[in-house]
């Protein structure tokens, strides 16, 4: 069936998301039913029922008969397919991809990783993905026939291919790089979705920004893992800057002599405050950490030299977050990884650090606090770029014709409302 573009396509999806939020929330219905509740001509209604049957949005369970007055034909009762995968949240860490699924209530479905080495190409790493989402499927018994829409988190910043540059959008827009190596085009052509993407690290703020009872509009954002990144939310937006670098953290120069960092600087905060950063740090003090495991063990022992190297690393962090909250003024800042869990010395000195770097006549400075959500939480927050339901998305970035370099087919984001291919 030939899919509709542009408008067309905008209209026809939010008509698509209108009949599956009615089915979500009255559960069965007639298509007589459902034309009452949406408020759509049974002409379209029977056109947009029937692209969803086709696809597995949805399924035919049974009909009126039994209800029915009169003679008249039953009508079919329709419903959500509980097997209908319709998100997808992805996130390329360093050394590993997890995978999210979810369904149209938002509720997942199935969710895990796999590894890789650091070196892989990203088309290993992007078949491995694909991979991951084939076995998901047969264990969890889904299908993706009615996927609505893929985020995807990558490791940034990463450079443009070779002899481009990236394309600036129209009327002064942001706008999003496209991925390394058309990882974006691979899940484009395979599921036939929209697909977003961005750092995945700003999409772990955006996840710590949205969750909880205690969500906020602004927060500042540092994961601590194989480097270090960020991401910001501000005024209720996430923000990624004009080429799409702002949040990089990591690479804040702490230290202009310091080690050499992967970015071509010399003494970034990630050759500091880094887990590879923090052990190479402890073997130049004679404690000889080989993973974070023996960094949790020499913690637990309290290790002066754990404590020392670790307490250095939170006070190198606090100074450039304090730049930061400086300038943006938060109500939260959010340290995440794994490290910041089993070490809470780097909360607390980066809380320290912070009250010192702010206004003496500042009230109250911004809640810190280590992350609510594992480092997959990325993921969490590429599928919440797709679900459509956040403020904090009303005016996400739209990406203007971007193209990876085999030829990418482009995705547009405007409103939070992703337009097929």
């Amino acid at each position: 069936m030939q899919m509709p573009t542009g408008v067309h396509a905008l209209v026809r999806r939010t008509h698509e998301e209108r009949v599956m939020r009615a089915l979500q929330e009255n559960g069965a219905m007639s298509r007589g039913e459902i034309a009452r509740v949406v408020g759509l001509s049974r002409t379209t209604l029977s056109e947009i029922t029937g692209s969803l049957l086709q696809r597995g949005a949805i399924v035919v369970v049974d009909t009126d008969a039994s209800s029915r007055a009169g003679s008249g034909r039953p009508a079919e009762r329709l419903a959500l397919d509980p097997a209908s995968a319709q998100f997808m949240g992805v996130d390329f860490g360093h050394r590993r991809v997890h995978v999210v699924i979810a369904d149209a209530s938002h509720e997942i479905m199935a969710s895990d990783s796999v590894r890789y080495d650091d070196t892989a190409t990203w088309p290993t790493r992007t078949e491995l993905a694909l991979g991951l989402v084939d076995r998901l499927s047969a264990e969890a018994g889904v299908h993706f026939g009615a996927l609505q829409g893929i985020g995807i988190g990558v490791p940034g910043p990463y450079p443009a291919p070779e002899g481009t540059a990236w394309p600036r959008a129209a009327a002064g827009r942001t706008v999003l790089r496209p991925a390394p190596e058309g990882v974006d085009v691979a899940f484009a052509e395979r599921f036939d979705a929209p697909v977003i993407v961005d750092n995945n690290t700003r999409l772990a703020a955006l996840a710590e920004a949205i969750t909880g009872a205690d969500s906020v509009a602004d927060l500042v954002y540092v994961r601590l893992s194989d480097g270090v990144g960020g991401g910001l939310v501000v005024g209720g937006q996430l923000v990624t800057g004009s080429t799409g670098l702002a949040g990089e953290l990591g690479h804040v120069t702490v230290e202009p002599a310091g080690r050499p960092c992967r970015c071509g600087k010399r003494g970034c905060l990630e050759t500091v405050a880094s887990v590879p950063g923090i052990l190479a740090a402890c073997w130049e003090f004679g404690l000889r950490l080989e993973n974070l495991q023996d960094l949790a063990a020499a913690v637990a022992g309290a290790h002066p030299v754990a404590d020392r190297v670790l307490r250095e690393a939170a006070g190198a962090l606090g100074r450039v977050v304090g730049a930061a909250t400086m300038t943006l003024n938060p109500a939260k800042v959010v340290i995440g990884g794994d490290i910041a869990r089993l070490a809470p010395v780097i909360v607390e000195q980066v809380a320290a650090t912070l009250a010192g770097e702010l206004f003496p006549i500042a009230s109250a400075g911004p809640v810190v606090e280590a992350a609510r959500l594992s480092d997959d939480d990325g993921a969490l927050g590429a599928l919440a770029a797709v679900f459509h339901s956040s403020p904090l998305l009303a005016r996400y970035p739209e990406t203007a014709d971007l193209k990876s370099g085999s030829g990418a087919r482009n995705s547009t984001t405007e409103g939070a409302a992703h337009v097929r291919p």
